[in-house]
């Protein structure tokens, strides 16, 4: 994958057309697959947005772009060919922060939650200080909604499902500490978890323009879905829980 956080406009008109596998205009991803460790058609797919940026009169910035390859191969260890674009060479980055999620090359989601951890444990100190306000409980709950909890739950449907027990402990952990300083009890993640995959899973197969409608399926009951199947162990662990 290469991701780019710099991408200008040399001259204002004409607009640009539609790259041929990804737009650059609404996020600054752009995905290859190497297959056989045969890089031909990844490095191809990089000509080709080199070619697309040049057409569209666009510039990356080469600097700020950065390539994450994952790789499941554990039994030996392969040397990848390194992507140049415009004659520079692209860096290639064991993680990168993308819409506010920290993906890793491996896909463990420790990284993003140290992160969250950290800067949700940063707001404690103003609702403490609310606290030592002699606020309402309500005021101190809707605060802690507003600026711990939707730092603990972002995208929480992408990396919760995946995560480790001592990742989900540090987390609950912090939930824990705002218990304290508020005097309520508070929901805990699981259970946003397990509400926000409904939610999203009710509207996906409402929608049936989506995507990913044709990956459920009710069961004879017509209560349950159909569990995913995965052709790895590692797809398996990729699917939410």
């Amino acid at each position: 994958a290469l991701y780019c956080t710099h991408c200008t406009r040399t001259t204002a008109w004409p607009p640009p057309t539609p790259p041929p596998s990804s737009n650059l205009l609404t996020t600054p991803l752009w995905l290859g697959l190497i297959t056989d460790n045969d890089e031909t058609a990844y490095l191809k797919e990089i000509g080709h947005l080199e070619n697309w940026c040049e057409r569209n009169n666009l510039l990356l910035n080469v600097s700020k772009t950065k390539e994450l390859i994952v790789d499941f191969a554990t039994k030996q260890k392969r040397n990848y060919q390194t992507p140049v674009i415009d004659k520079s060479p692209v860096e290639r980055v064991k993680s990168f922060r993308y819409l506010v999620v920290h993906i890793t090359q491996d896909l463990s989601w420790s990284c993003h939650i140290n992160t969250v951890v950290k800067k949700a444990r940063q707001r404690f100190s103003h609702l403490r200080r609310l606290r030592d306000f002699r606020l309402p409980s309500v005021v101190l709950r809707n605060f802690y909604s507003c600026t711990i909890e939707s730092i603990l739950t972002g995208n929480i449907t992408t990396w919760f499902g995946n995560s480790t027990m001592w990742d989900r402990r540090a987390l609950q952990r912090v939930v824990r500490s705002a218990e304290r300083i508020i005097h309520t009890e508070l929901p805990d993640l699981h259970s946003i978890y397990s509400r926000r995959c409904w939610t999203r899973a009710r509207k996906i197969t409402k929608d049936l323009s989506h995507p990913d409608n044709g990956l459920f399926s009710l069961l004879r009951s017509g209560k349950c879905f159909r569990s995913l199947k995965a052709n790895t162990e590692t797809d398996e662990e990729l699917l939410p829980a």
